[in-house]
């Protein structure tokens, strides 16, 4: 099995991952959003939407 990041082979230390450092990348990605799946559902939309303004309500300076 090779690592999904580099592509080198993987370490069953770090398994699917070559390295830690790998494992970190692809955790970025995830926390990131980067594989976040694009919804049309008009819940979705508008859960996001609840989520935004209350993070930036909660980001706002009192």
């Amino acid at each position: 099995m090779s690592c999904p990041i580099c592509g080198k082979a993987s370490n069953p230390k770090a398994r699917p991952f070559c390295s830690k450092r790998c494992a970190d990348i692809d955790l970025g990605k995830w926390l990131g959003g980067d594989y976040a799946m694009p919804s049309r559902d008009p819940e979705d939309m508008e859960r996001a939407w609840e989520e935004a303004e209350a993070q930036k309500a909660r980001a706002k300076p009192h």
